[in-house]
């Protein structure tokens, strides 16, 4: 029985510590959706990346043996976090299909990003629940809570105060640091050292890559806007020009 009450706990520990980084990025996802959609989005979403955590837990021994698994998912990571972040360039008022087209694009994003981030919560809470499938199940549907009342604030919050997307951006970039950093492949043949400020290291690069794609991007969008609005100026000019006055016309 205190075994069982011990694995229980350190089950619960697990999930509040590991769960927090996902909750962010389905926040960020859903921000922007209606409530009736935001509402699917974080259960279907989450249901869905829980499904799969259970597929990756049936593979955890496997997945430690995947060379740069977490450096790539890392780079997934800032992928996302660039992908958040500029999601709301272009965003507008929208038809109900591009609000679908919304609705299914926030879960995927939920989707690969809770796979990309959750092969640590896997491991941990394979490891305490020690082969007990009920265990296992009762933390994986535990996570899921989680995910989704984490989801749900952290959503509300942003949508209220939007300095916050660029928070929980930079938590994301924080955590895709460490992923790389701790990547046992590269660590292994020293490509990358053990030190502490290595994680730190791999952020700031991170966080310049992120701003600089986001940078471009939205310069891309200014001149594609600018020349819009002269292309429209220019077909407009010639209804606004006196036809008194153009070559060849008459004399009044």
């Amino acid at each position: 029985m205190d075994g069982l009450l011990i694995a229980l706990f350190n089950i619960i520990v697990i999930d509040l510590t590991l769960s927090g980084d996902n909750a962010v990025v389905i926040g960020m996802a859903v921000r922007k959706l209606p409530p009736r959609q935001k509402r699917v989005a974080i259960l279907a979403g989450g249901g869905l990346a829980i499904a799969l955590r259970i597929a990756l837990t049936a593979v955890a021994t496997f997945l430690l043996t995947v060379p740069l698994l977490r450096a790539v998912g890392g780079l997934v990571l800032l992928w996302i976090t660039y992908h958040l972040i500029t999601a709301d360039d272009d965003s507008g008022h929208t038809t109900n299909v591009e609000g679908n087209s919304h609705l299914w694009d926030a879960m995927r994003t939920i989707i690969i990003a809770d796979v990309t981030m959750s092969t640590d919560n896997v491991l941990a809470v394979g490891a305490a629940a020690h082969g007990d499938i009920p265990l296992l199940i009762f933390g994986l549907t535990l996570s899921m809570a989680i995910l989704v009342m984490g989801g749900t604030i952290v959503s509300v919050l942003m949508s209220k105060i939007g300095w916050l997307v660029y928070v929980g951006a930079g938590v994301l970039v924080v955590l895709a640091g460490e992923m790389i950093a701790s990547d046992t492949w590269l660590l292994e043949r020293g490509w990358l050292p053990e030190e502490g400020w290595v994680p730190w290291a791999l952020t700031a690069a991170g966080a310049v890559l992120v701003v600089a794609a986001i940078v471009l991007k939205r310069r891309r969008r200014d001149r594609a806007r600018h020349a819009m609005q002269h292309a429209a100026a220019l077909a407009v000019e010639p209804d606004t020009v006196d036809a008194r006055t153009l070559p060849g016309a008459p004399l009044s």
